[in-house]
């Protein structure tokens, strides 16, 4: 994402879900907008910052950067001013026989599939300003109609695929 000793880039988290990877970047000193469309899990979101916000201290700096924003990112983007942009869709089914996780099955019931990812990191690409990078699955096919990545950073069960811009 961009991170590094003294450099903490605006991030925008454009599918944030649960906000784990934004919290996580929170953490490390980025500033963070997430994005989130399902009223829902948005709605799931704006309890669990007031919560970890009224518990002060470190967990209160934290949230503070943080900024979470409800809508469609497709339309927010062009709007926005990031340094890099992070997307995690929903990733697509598994073909084996093996579940995934029971908080991210119920996940994917809030949230619904994101027939649209391709046309998002397409969209990210024309608006960051140094990079993309798309958390996807290791062994997963790449998104049809998206570009090549730059590079992968390729972990046991995920990569992220980074797109450099500009």
């Amino acid at each position: 994402m961009g991170l590094r000793e003294g450099k903490t880039p605006m991030i925008v988290d454009a599918t944030a879900g649960l906000g784990r990877d934004s919290f996580l970047l929170a953490s490390l000193g980025a500033q963070v907008t997430l994005i989130e469309r399902s009223e829902k899990m948005h709605s799931l979101l704006v309890q669990g910052m007031k919560r970890a916000a009224r518990e002060g201290g470190q967990l209160r700096e934290i949230i503070g950067r943080m900024t979470l924003l409800k809508g469609d990112a497709l339309d927010l983007i062009p709007e926005l001013s990031a340094e890099a942009i992070l997307i995690d869709p929903m990733h697509p089914e598994r073909k084996n026989s093996a579940l995934v996780k029971l908080e991210l099955r119920q996940v994917r019931e809030i949230v619904g599939a994101d027939d649209d990812a391709a046309d998002l990191v397409r969209l990210a690409i024309a608006h960051a300003r140094k990079r993309v990078v798309l958390k996807w699955p290791a062994k997963a096919v790449p998104l049809e109609g998206v570009q090549k990545c730059t590079h992968q950073i390729i972990g046991k069960t995920t990569r992220y695929d980074v797109f450099m811009v500009g």
